[in-house]
């Protein structure tokens, strides 16, 4: 097996309680002028408050950019950075869902390297950035432990793939108590989100070793709390089971990468602004179906893993038997097709074409089991319908 090049954030804290340890982690990495990356919903919830009450007590001056948007656009990044130009700040602490986190690690790399958000996308790679403090508040995109980012181009509506040293927080701050507050279709969406990301990290050509254990023990965790998480949103072990599984999937994708899956994710959601983690639900089960031919064997564990399988099943059995449960988890979890979620049709099939050049340009269909051409990556985008 190859070498694996595994990174991580510097200080990773998992736990209940642990974004209350904010103020201490700066001190460690030696920071005291941060700028908070937040949406107005958070604020609202009185997270942002929690916080900030954290840094005055240890006397330390902070800002606020609470302006952030879902399915963060190039406009909303380059006016987060015109507040951290005005100020004095020496690292960022992002407080929210992947939106957040990847609208802070954008500003981290402009705010060290210029240029626009355009000049850093695959294929350059930004190795370096402004530190940034990631504390998530869903379970689901992994972005705290990533060195990924997903911007939109507002002037070509390009969902922009960014990766790079620059864009991994120095610190990421996992605290499940965060995630009690989540509704049912954003726990179920970011849910199947961070499956997504340990089944495509698993069954991915650049799969090993460090990440092969960590992505099966996450698809575990997912399969078997996600409905209990959704159906119970104050269930404390289903959310801390969540979060915690959520995070382990980022380390896992981040380190191993994503496939098809993702590939054909991205420009639903930039064509139609379809949350990522939803139009990643509406992909799972027939983009599995298509690929697990061609990796039996690694979609078989998975299917072990998840506890969906006989133990004696032989591996096309039971790698057959989890296309069966992907498709009734999307079912048991309301997750609409393109047409159910309003989409037109004949816009659907009349962006098929960019969309499946968007996906293969993106490089993550390359990693898949089984590696696609444009034609077949528009029938499966006609499946999908």
């Amino acid at each position: 097996m190859a070498v694996a090049n595994i990174n991580l954030p510097r200080i990773l804290r998992v736990g209940g309680g642990a974004s209350g340890e904010l103020a201490q982690t700066l001190a460690e990495l030696g920071l005291s002028g941060p700028l908070f990356i937040t949406d107005p919903f958070l604020v609202q919830c009185g997270y942002l408050e929690a916080l900030e009450q954290q840094l005055t007590e240890a006397r330390l001056e902070y800002g606020v950019f609470a302006d952030c948007v879902p399915d963060p656009t190039t406009d909303s990044v380059e006016a987060a950075l015109h507040v951290l130009r005005a100020g004095n700040y020496d690292c960022l602490v992002a407080l929210g869902g992947g939106s957040s986190l990847d609208t802070a690690k954008a500003v981290a790399v402009l705010a060290v390297n210029g240029g626009a958000m355009r000049d850093h996308k695959v294929p350059a790679r930004p190795d370096s950035g402004l530190p940034v403090i990631a504390i998530p508040t869903t379970a689901g995109t992994g972005s705290e432990v990533t060195r990924v980012a997903v911007i939109t181009d507002t002037q070509t509506q390009e969902k922009m793939l960014c990766m790079g040293l620059g864009l991994m927080p120095v610190a990421a701050l996992v605290d499940y108590e965060l995630t009690l507050s989540m509704p049912y279709r954003l726990t179920a969406d970011t849910g199947i989100d961070s499956l997504c990301h340990a089944m495509e990290a698993f069954v991915s050509r650049k799969s090993n070793a460090f990440t092969d254990s960590i992505a099966l023990t996450a698809m575990h965790s997912i399969y078997t709390n996600i409905r209990t998480a959704c159906a119970e949103p104050d269930n404390r072990a289903a959310r801390e089971a969540m979060m915690l599984a959520a995070t382990q999937g980022g380390i896992a994708f981040a380190n191993a990468s994503v496939t098809l899956i993702h590939g054909m994710s991205r420009p639903i959601g930039a064509a139609f602004h379809v949350p990522h983690g939803l139009s990643n639900a509406m992909l799972l089960p027939e983009v599995t179906a298509w690929s697990v031919a061609e990796s039996t064997a690694r979609y078989a564990r998975c299917a072990h893993a998840m506890g969906v399988c006989d133990a004696a099943d032989p591996d096309s059995v039971a790698s057959d038997k989890l296309v069966v449960a992907l498709r009734q988890l999307t079912r048991d979890l309301g997750v609409p097709g393109p047409a159910e979620y309003g989409i037109d049709k004949s816009a659907w099939f009349g962006a098929l074409e960019v969309m499946a050049q968007q996906a293969l340009d993106s490089g993550s269909p390359a990693n898949n089991p089984r590696i696609p051409d444009k034609d077949e990556i528009i029938a499966l985008y006609e499946r999908v319908w």
